[in-house]
């Protein structure tokens, strides 16, 4: 479980495609603190830590997760938001997140606001997922608070902070990024169509 509070932003070092799967290495400042077996959120991935040398380790993502996330199109040198699973007992900054990766949205357009930036997304309504207004969401890994909840489009507001200590500085229109959905309006939805 994680909460959507990035702690840091990894470079990937090294990407080894095996069979079907991607072997995904890099450094963080994270690294020494983490140990093999260990799940770390990449862009909002769960991934389990499978090795680890020095100031580098490696994840594995399998087919499911390349085919349905982001991950799949990273190359050597490219930033991604990380996040280790959360403590039992800390305090829950974000909101309560799975790791899972629901689908993919595209950037329809960013918007220079004053001292903050909007980013707004477009995604297929046809997987079922849905935003509310004021609801949360993750995109790569980001808690953040739903702006202008369409049926297949949404916004965030995003502060300075978050903007410069995350991969949405380099986000442009047409950049494909990881979402999932709140999990408790998932459950409340299937719930729903399992009543009607």
């Amino acid at each position: 479980m994680f909460t959507g509070i990035i702690e840091d932003l990894g470079v990937i070092t090294n990407l080894e495609q095996d069979r079907d799967n991607l072997h995904i290495t890099l450094k963080s400042n994270i690294t020494s603190e983490l140990k093999v077996d260990q799940s770390v959120a990449h862009n909002g991935v769960c991934l389990t830590v499978t090795a680890l040398n020095d100031k580098v380790y490696t994840v594995t993502a399998i087919r499911e997760t390349l085919d349905k996330t982001n991950l799949g199109s990273l190359t050597v040198d490219d930033h991604i938001n990380l996040e280790r699973a959360m403590i039992l007992g800390d305090r829950l900054d974000g909101h309560m997140v799975q790791g899972h990766v629901d689908q993919t949205a595209v950037c329809k357009s960013i918007e220079l606001q004053n001292g903050s930036w909007m980013f707004t997304f477009e995604y297929d309504a046809s997987l079922n997922n849905m935003t509310i207004e004021k609801g949360s969401i993750t995109v790569n890994g980001v808690s953040l608070t739903v702006v202008n909840s369409k049926k297949n489009e949404f916004s965030v507001a995003i502060i300075p902070y978050t903007y410069e200590h995350t991969t949405f500085k380099a986000l442009k229109e047409n950049s494909v990024v990881n979402l999932e959905f709140d999990v408790l309006g998932k459950y409340i939805k299937r719930l729903y169509e399992l009543k009607v």
